[in-house]
């Protein structure tokens, strides 16, 4: 039964592919797999739109959606609907070719990346042994989306917040993909299929997710931390920053085109986090060996969930970086600690198990996280907040 309901989905496609004719049933059956994968993020989209205005207004002690349809949950079909009524407008001096294609281009290849990630048991668009190198090949397109948006607009503030963007995307994609190459060292695959069968057994209790091994857990913190950056999300939100460049890159989009903008930037936060799942906590695999019977598909967006929750509750409670904090924190301290753990999940990979292992590897990257923090913050102890009052 557990087996049945965990393999619906595929049982369904199946089902509807065999009303085609024989010919035409590899173009349905991949037709319906891009058709469920688009809908079903596109959907996770708008509630988790509405779960983070929720969520933030709760932080912030104020009221968020709560008039169109049951607690405000179908905000985000209201705003969609106005989205699409509203008026289309382009400065007169754009590039309105580019203008045009620069939010098509970016939601394209953000929709690329889900192809390669295994949602499921069974449950992927593309299985190959590049999977990897594909997810990062496609999504290092959008940086030049995003700059085609602040060119084509011919505005002052649209190519600073696309310049801003470009310098901090390049950036943080280096320890992005470090972080990425080490579970790659440890599996010896660039296939994420083969990234969760890597990590679906348990030792007792204990799952064998690569984020519970030292090297793990630092390359799972810097590539969560990287991701926040890439999806331009707080406090790395400076390409947006509306105090200071009114809107960024985006400013001179309104009407669908800047929900197509909004909407390519949650869909990239969902395939970065769907990819840290995949590579560090175990895909779809379940935590406990004896919550197996649960659908894979339920452990996947669950994790992942968890980690949009994880941004949200990032996003409502830290301030936004200045610019030279930004490019310093990456180039000063995630790059170096990233390479630092490249060398650590080598050892960890040929030195033989038991205690010493855990010891060198612990050693290795807790030594260099203290080395590098106490570099990257001048060397020195930050001096005691001293208080003071009118009397």
């Amino acid at each position: 039964m557990a087996e049945a309901i965990d393999q619906i989905f595929i049982t369904l496609k199946h089902f509807a592919v065999a009303w085609f004719p024989a010919g035409a049933q590899p173009y349905a059956s991949a037709l319906l797999s891009i058709a469920a994968l688009v809908l079903t993020f596109a959907l996770l989209f708008g509630l988790v739109t509405v779960i983070e205005r929720k969520g933030i207004a709760r932080m912030q002690n104020r009221f968020g959606p709560n008039r169109v349809g049951p607690f405000g949950f179908l905000q985000f079909a209201a705003d969609g609907i106005k989205a699409l009524t509203k008026e289309d407008l382009v400065p007169r001096a754009a590039d309105r070719i580019v203008h045009f294609l620069s939010p098509i281009t970016l939601l394209f290849c953000v929709l690329l990346t889900f192809a390669v990630v295994p949602v499921g048991r069974n449950m992927v668009l593309l299985d190959f042994d590049a999977g990897v190198l594909y997810f990062f090949a496609v999504g290092a397109a959008t940086e030049l989306s995003i700059f085609m948006a602040g060119w084509s607009s011919r505005n002052k503030y649209s190519l600073l917040g696309g310049l801003r963007a470009i310098a901090q995307m390049l950036s943080y994609e280096i320890p992005l993909l470090l972080s990425a190459i080490a579970p790659v060292m440890v599996v010896g695959s660039l296939s994420l299929v083969r990234m969760v069968e890597a990590q679906a057994g348990y030792t007792g209790w204990l799952p064998h997710w690569h984020a519970l091994t030292p090297w793990g857990f630092a390359g799972f913190g810097i590539f969560l931390i990287a991701a926040i950056a890439e999806a331009n999300r707080s406090p790395f939100d400076i390409p947006e920053g509306e105090s200071e460049i009114v809107a960024g890159y985006f400013l001179e989009y309104s009407g669908f085109k800047f929900a197509m903008f909004f909407m390519a930037e949650y869909l990239g936060m969902f395939a970065l986090g769907a990819v840290g799942i995949t590579l560090f906590l175990g895909g779809w695999t379940a935590p406990l060996p004896f919550l197996t019977w649960v659908p894979s598909w339920v452990w996947f967006f669950a994790k992942l969930l968890t980690l949009v929750l994880l941004f949200i509750w990032v996003r409502g409670t830290m301030p936004r970086l200045r610019m030279d904090q930004l490019m310093g924190f990456a180039w000063k301290f995630l790059i170096p600690l990233a390479l630092v753990n490249l060398v650590t999940a080598g050892l960890w990979r040929f030195l033989p198990g038991g205690a010493a292992r855990w010891l060198i590897c612990l050693a290795l990257v807790g030594g260099a996280y203290l080395f590098l923090g106490r570099a990257a913050g001048g060397g020195s102890r930050p001096p005691k907040r001293v208080y003071r009052y009118a009397n």
